[in-house]
């Protein structure tokens, strides 16, 4: 299998911006968000679990997922948020599997916010976390989500500490300047991994 590389940071901290510049170079990627939503739509047997663990309110009126109701609950109470992960990182994992298993470039980048919370930094090879200084992911993720600084907070209190993910990272992408800034250091990245590291 090619090289995987896991691609983290906090809450708007620009992972998906970054893995984006890496496409553009021709790098696959799978968003572990992307799938999350994925494995929890109609349909799916993790929201058949979640439905029989939480009841029938953890369904909108259309029979899809009430995110907005079940993120109150398991924010509220670790318990819950254990059961609740019990149901989706199996999944999550496993879809994810799926899709890396598909790429074709000469290395994978898997995107993710939890892979050092999660089981997830096992599938990979090395990580890169793309950081950014709390005042301003406090700053961007109000901007990008219309969500109040309280629920930011609650968000980030569920991730690593920045000092331990930068401690825990192999490369770092400072993505607290500008596009252009990320971009050159994204590009020499890529070219150290394509020409030094693999």
């Amino acid at each position: 299998m090619r090289p995987l590389i896991g691609l983290t940071g906090g809450i708007g901290s620009g992972k998906t911006q970054a893995a984006r510049l890496f496409a553009q170079r021709g790098i696959d990627w799978v968003d572990a968000d992307l799938v999350a939503r994925e494995v929890v739509e109609p349909g799916e047997p993790s929201l058949d679990a979640i439905v029989e663990v939480f009841g029938s309110e953890a369904l909108d009126p259309e029979g899809c997922l009430n995110r907005a109701w079940l993120r109150q609950q398991v924010f509220a109470d670790k318990q819950l948020r254990f059961k609740l992960e019990s149901i989706t990182h199996p999944a999550i994992r496993a879809r994810l599997l799926e899709k890396i298993h598909a790429f074709d470039s000469v290395y994978g980048l898997l995107v993710t916010p939890l892979l050092f919370e999660t089981d997830q930094h096992r599938l990979v090879d090395a990580s890169i976390v793309v950081d950014v200084p709390e005042s301003l992911q406090m700053e961007r993720a109000a901007c990008r989500d219309n969500v109040s600084p309280e629920h930011i907070c609650s968000i980030m209190g569920a991730q690593m500490p920045r000092y331990e993910r930068l401690e825990k990272a192999d490369f770092v992408l400072d993505n607290s300047k500008d596009l252009v800034y990320l971009e050159e250091q994204v590009s020499q990245l890529h070219d150290h991994l394509v020409h030094d590291w693999i």
